[in-house]
């Protein structure tokens, strides 16, 4: 998914079986407007982007096909925006890229060092796909089960469906070892020179504050945390306009350095 004209975002995804660029993103995308370049993929081993043959997906994958897509479309310099695992990449793609990389938005994330797994994202990670599997994962991922209506469900359900072989491969148990391949080290985040917000919901039960995003702040540079009262692991959902308005803002302040 492209849009827009402006300074150039890219919007990196969460690890949710069903979970495509454009799902994660699009209400987001929409809400910005033109006025940024937003480039929001399919990582690999979800929708419609394949893994790489003899690959098995995993954090240096994903984060050099970020870095790889960013240079293919010719953008010399981008801020990254990434929910969840996505969050993962993005700092470290702002690790390994220090040249191109203006800054970070984080918003539940995961990579931060000793984070063990939930059994929340046990559970995310293990959703069967169908309607069932569908309504579990949502009803995990954020805090007001109203939202998890028969829709979201039935939609969810389907892109279970259709990406289930793809992502059968990415997650197997033993899970803990899947949020070790996405922990960055002390050195990895101390490598991350540029401004970083991180956005977390106070009720996330998937990445929990005091595991994923607080230690964090012992290890980055240049950074802010920014929590929500009332929200789960998807504040995009949960709390879209504050959740614009601190995006929107972090992008045009980081913009104007």
């Amino acid at each position: 998914m492209e849009s827009g004209t402006g300074p150039a975002v890219l919007m990196l995804h969460g690890s949710g079986p069903g979970t495509t660029g454009s799902g994660a993103w699009a209400p987001t995308a929409q809400a910005l407007g033109t006025s940024w370049y937003l480039v929001a993929p399919d990582q690999a081993g979800f929708g419609r982007t394949p893994v790489p043959a003899g690959s098995r997906g995993g954090l240096r994958l994903w984060t050099e096909q970020a870095a790889a897509l960013m240079d293919t479309l010719g953008v010399e310099t981008y801020a990254v925006v990434g929910h969840s695992m996505g969050g993962a990449v993005a700092l470290a793609l702002a690790a390994a890229r220090p040249e191109r990389v203006t800054g970070v938005v984080a918003v539940s994330t995961m990579g931060a060092p000793g984070a063990p797994l939930s059994a929340d994202l046990d559970a995310v990670w293990a959703a069967p796909a169908g309607a069932l599997g569908a309504r579990d994962m949502l009803s995990r991922l954020v805090l007001d089960q109203a939202l998890v209506t028969d829709s979201a469900v039935d939609a969810r359900a389907a892109a279970m469906r259709a990406g289930e072989a793809a992502f059968a491969s990415l997650f197997p148990p033993p899970r803990p070892r899947w949020v070790v391949d996405l922990t960055l080290s002390p050195r990895t985040l101390a490598a991350v020179r540029v401004p970083v917000l991180l956005v977390h919901g106070a009720e996330d039960r998937v990445t929990p504050l005091g595991t994923a995003a607080q230690p964090l702040l012992e290890h980055l540079t240049d950074v802010r945390l920014h929590v929500l009262d009332r929200c789960g692991h998807v504040p995009a959902i949960e709390h879209p306009q504050e959740f614009r308005r601190l995006l929107s803002s972090f992008l045009r302040r980081n913009h104007a350095h």
